[in-house]
């Protein structure tokens, strides 16, 4: 299972973009946003520039479903290794499938976002090109922030996509170190998450005893230092 890093900072692209962990990298307009980007265009190719060549994936803005695709072919021109980002829905609530056949069908690479329900999934694989690369991201944190499992989902749509040798099935929303195990186990072929769950993944090697020892000592020193007494 490959690790694409959820975040549209450039100095973390340039922290991960010779890391051997860090197969690719994932944005949206929010992130894009957090990082101060003014030029969309600008601030995207220099993305793509210091990614080693990594996927990176970029994503429309647009609430026309026509004009989706307009973006999304200008985003296809910017570097080899874009896929582009197009929501499976508008604002609206209106299936993008449309955009997503025609992209698709001209070699597009895509990476079909905000997706929550298996029938979703089945939408999305009708329209694909079977020669085109295509990920599907489905939000499972997001699910689990609802009270709902996303598990049966992701089997459902895991089972679902193994007649499409272009189609890979992407956990989104990565909340915690461990659903980076639930995703494996399930057998997601991607798992985007945030660089500081990266970092913990990279550094997740303690056994319960020193868990426990560590526990105990933070306890311990936050006591002293607020020189509490009974």
């Amino acid at each position: 299972m490959k690790i694409f890093c959820d975040s549209a900072d450039y100095k973390i692209f340039l922290k991960y973009k010779k890391d051997k962990i860090v197969k690719g990298f994932t944005t949206n307009p929010s992130l894009m946003r957090q990082s101060g980007a003014k030029s969309y265009k600008s601030y995207s190719v220099k993305l793509l520039k210091n990614s080693s060549k990594k996927p990176v994936s970029l994503e429309v803005f647009s609430d026309n479903i026509d004009e989706m695709y307009n973006q999304g072919k200008i985003i296809n021109g910017w570097a080899k290794n874009v896929y582009v980002k197009i929501p499976v829905v508008n604002t609206k609530g209106k299936f993008t499938g449309k955009t997503i056949k025609k992209l698709s069908d001209e070699k597009v690479k895509l990476n079909i976002t905000a997706v929550y329900t298996f029938e979703q999934v089945k939408s999305i694989c009708k329209k694909i090109n079977k020669k085109t690369k295509v990920i599907i991201s489905i939000f499972a944190g997001r699910m689990g922030d609802q009270l709902k499992n996303p598990i049966p989902i992701f089997k459902k749509s895991l089972k679902h996509i193994k007649k499409f040798k272009n189609v890979e099935i992407l956990w989104a929303s990565t909340r915690e170190t461990y659903n980076y195990l639930e995703a494996k186990q399930l057998g997601c072929q991607i798992i985007t998450i945030p660089p500081k769950i990266i970092e913990q993944i990279k550094n997740s090697n303690k056994t319960f005893k020193k868990l426990t020892v560590d526990t105990v000592k933070g306890f311990y020193k936050d006591a002293k230092k607020s020189k509490f007494k009974v």
